[in-house]
């Protein structure tokens, strides 16, 4: 039996944490001293990396926080306002790298802090670009000699690094202790591919190769998001997550916001604007987030006019709207059925037209409906993929 004794459990208080095996830890800690929810987290983004590595065949990385992914992303080429948005101008990446920086800006506000995880061996272009974001854990399946040196000095030497054993296959049951006993499951080993989007209910029937990948890349995420939940994703990542809510149509509309908020942050008022020196990059990312939200209050305005260097101007309700009519192509996936056509309505207003669920709902007709009515491609996955 091997056993790693950890910081502390899930809160400071709750002592004697440790993690062990009757076999040898299929992982190293390279640096830093994980606490229980370090662990949690890096297990399930490393899962996800993994999985989006061999589904969609590129490199993979996410970015999570409290067992939920902020953002994940296969590498895609980047646009101009793109790299704007992502703080990386001027920078040299690779294919990781990439995909880290889309996984990482899809959610900029909710990444703060994450535990960053990788399909390939992290490089030096990945550890620089983390070198300038607030984050505390990291895993892959190994790292370059002068990518673990880069690292090794975030957080005054603290930051935690694990390499995982790329070769390891975990047992086919799992088990979890609740309130002193044990309940024990098949894991959920299902394999999404291509073949989970045949079942195609509405009148289109066209779904591009893009869009494909864009499915699997959100059911795969899914998988490893805390239920309920939902997924907007967009060009080889995702750009909205809603999850552990009880009712589906606030998880839509959560990720919506955030699916809209990833597409004002690449408008010109947002890149062009100038905050005083000294501002952190964490307040800059706040005050780009407050400032373009039509429901800015006052205080809040006051706040983050401390912050700029110029005032910026602000957007209309038109200007708004008309800039959000510029996403387009967008994919929405759920992890279990749409009870309700409110879903579709929501998901309509910030660009979807590609839906993937699970389907077989009371109200399917309705919902079918209401894809149809928006020229939306829907299909009925038939998998449930709930997570807690």
């Amino acid at each position: 039996m091997e056993i790693l004794n950890l910081r502390y459990g899930m809160n400071p208080h709750q002592s004697n944490a440790r993690i062990y095996s009757n076999e040898k830890l299929p992982f190293k800690i390279l640096n830093g001293e994980p606490s229980y929810i370090n662990l949690l987290d890096a297990f399930n983004a490393y899962q996800l990396a993994q999985e989006l590595r061999r589904c969609i065949g590129q490199p993979a990385a996410a970015s999570f926080k409290h067992v939920s992914p902020s953002g994940a992303a296969v590498y895609s080429p980047l646009d101009e306002p793109l790299i704007k948005s992502y703080f990386i101008e001027g920078m040299e990446l690779s294919p990781l790298a990439v995909a880290y920086a889309r996984a990482r800006g899809a959610d900029r506000m909710s990444s703060f802090g994450d535990c960053a995880a990788f399909s390939d061996p992290v490089d030096i272009t990945v550890a620089n670009l983390l070198s300038k974001e607030v984050s505390d854990c990291i895993v892959a399946p190994g790292f370059d000699k002068d990518a673990l040196a880069v690292l090794k000095k975030k957080k005054n030497g603290g930051y935690i690094i694990i390499e995982a054993d790329p070769d390891y296959m975990p047992e086919v049951m799992e088990a979890r202790t609740v309130f002193g006993m044990t309940m024990e499951q098949q894991r959920n080993d299902l394999l999404l591919s291509e073949n989970t989007l045949k079942n195609i209910v509405t009148t289109e029937q066209i779904i591009p190769e893009e869009a494909k990948r864009d499915m699997l890349l959100a059911l795969i995420t899914l998988k490893y998001t805390q239920s309920n939940s939902v997924c907007f994703a967009h060009d080889g990542q995702t750009i909205g997550i809603g999850s552990g809510q009880q009712s589906r149509i606030h998880c839509t509309r959560l990720a919506a916001e955030k699916a809209d908020n990833w597409q004002l942050r690449q408008h010109p008022i947002a890149q062009e604007m100038v905050f005083c020196a000294g501002v952190s990059r964490a307040e800059i990312n706040n005050a780009i987030d407050g400032w373009m939200n039509e429901d800015m209050t006052s205080s809040d305005e006051m706040r983050w006019r401390l912050y700029f260097d110029q005032i910026p101007a602000r957007l209309t309700k038109v200007e708004r709207l008309q800039w959000l009519a510029g996403l387009k192509e967008v994919v929405y996936a759920s992890d279990a059925c749409l009870p309700f056509r409110d879903n579709i309505d929501r998901a309509a207003q910030s660009g979807v037209k590609y839906v993937v669920q699970t389907g077989h709902s009371l109200r399917d007709n309705q919902v079918i409906e209401a894809a149809n009515e928006y020229g939306m491609v829907m299909v009925y996955s038939g998998i449930r993929l709930f997570h807690h």
